[in-house]
């Protein structure tokens, strides 16, 4: 389609195709901390919602492969904005002190990235792999195991390794450092540049930034010290 192959072909409009990638995954990111935030005050309650969303056919065979797709989109158009934007500069930052305008990280977040994907990579091997698994490949869709819900249990499980809960922080650091420049730049690349919304947007963008990824670090550390 050519609207398309204009989107892709622009400056611009890669990076409002990046921008509402980012949007949606921020969307998944308050969505998923919600359900594993149900881990610490009821485990029932949070197996409950994990078979539901584990077994309902419009969330596995239609919003997950979205959002696969939008995981894949996402670090893929990033990559190619990134070697993009160094290809196109003439002087390197070095020459032009680029850090006296900008962040490390907002100038570097390929790499903040990089360490994010790696974390996808170790997530989808400890939860998402091992589901498709029981689930698809065994035909086991009761999310039983011994009588009682297993949803819980493994992840309790996979927080006992101190290296692997490490590795989980250190990961939540890094997408704390991402999203609070990348936050704020998804909204201005999709339209919400006007000078009354930014200092609210930059606001809720260092709110999420931090609040999340801490969200998310206190779950792996509660199950792994009262397991210990």
């Amino acid at each position: 389609m050519s609207w398309v192959k204009q989107t892709f072909s622009s400056s611009i409009g890669r990076k409002f195709a990046m921008a509402l990638s980012a949007l949606f995954l921020l969307l998944f990111l308050l969505q998923h901390f919600a359900i594993n935030l149900l881990s610490v005050f009821s485990a029932d309650l949070f197996n409950e919602v994990s078979h539901f969303m584990g077994t309902n056919p419009l969330v596995q065979f239609a919003l997950q492969p979205v959002l696969i797709f939008g995981v894949v989109f996402h670090f893929v158009m990033g990559f190619v904005l990134e070697i993009k934007n160094r290809n196109a500069r003439e002087v390197k930052y070095a020459m032009n002190n680029g850090a006296a305008n900008s962040t490390w990280f907002s100038r570097n977040m390929i790499w903040s990235g990089l360490v994010i994907l790696g974390f996808i990579g170790l997530h989808f091997y400890d939860f998402w792999i091992p589901e498709i698994n029981v689930k698809y490949i065994q035909g086991d869709m009761s999310g039983m195991i011994n009588g009682e819900y297993r949803y819980y249990e493994e992840l309790v499980h996979k927080f006992h390794d101190p290296i692997r809960v490490g590795l989980y922080v250190l990961s939540f650091v890094f997408l704390a450092m991402h999203l609070k420049h990348g936050f704020q730049s998804a909204f201005q690349s999709a339209g919400a540049r006007h000078e009354k919304y930014t200092p609210g947007i930059k606001k809720l963008g260092g709110l999420y930034a931090i609040a999340i990824p801490a969200g998310f670090i206190f779950i792996a550390l509660y199950h792994h010290l009262t397991a210990i």
